[in-house]
């Protein structure tokens, strides 16, 4: 079992950056599909970017094109997540997650990934 911690949460102002990372440890990462999911305040937890442990495919929700990027550190066992041009909007607990499945696809759904890390508290401020 993959266990995954997410780090580099806080506070920031509108327009802002920050970079989220979740170190994985205790198992074989090479055919995980990676996510990173946030859930706001009184809402549902959404997905937010995914990416293959290996190869170069990736993929992010349209309200984060262009404004997130997600990456990985094979040597350090991290997945990163870089979020540029923060509005309160993104304000939300992230959480990273891995996929056992090694499907073809990538998957939105929350029911698809099978670790969870505790989440990390982003907020920015107007």
């Amino acid at each position: 079992q993959v266990q995954l911690v997410e780090s580099g949460g806080g506070l920031v102002q509108a327009g802002g950056s920050l970079s989220l990372s979740c170190s994985a440890s205790g198992g074989t990462f090479s055919r995980l599909i990676m996510a990173w999911f946030r859930q706001a305040p009184g809402k549902a937890r959404e997905f937010v970017a995914t990416i293959r442990w290996s190869g170069e495919d990736a993929g992010c929700r349209s309200s984060v094109k262009g404004r997130f990027t997600i990456s990985r550190d094979n040597a350090k066992n991290t997945i990163n997540l870089h979020m540029n041009s923060l509005t309160p909007e993104d304000t939300a607990v992230y959480f990273c997650a891995a996929d056992y499945s090694r499907r073809s696809t990538f998957s939105v759904s929350e029911t698809s990934y099978n670790a969870w890390g505790q989440g990390t508290q982003v907020t920015v401020s107007s």
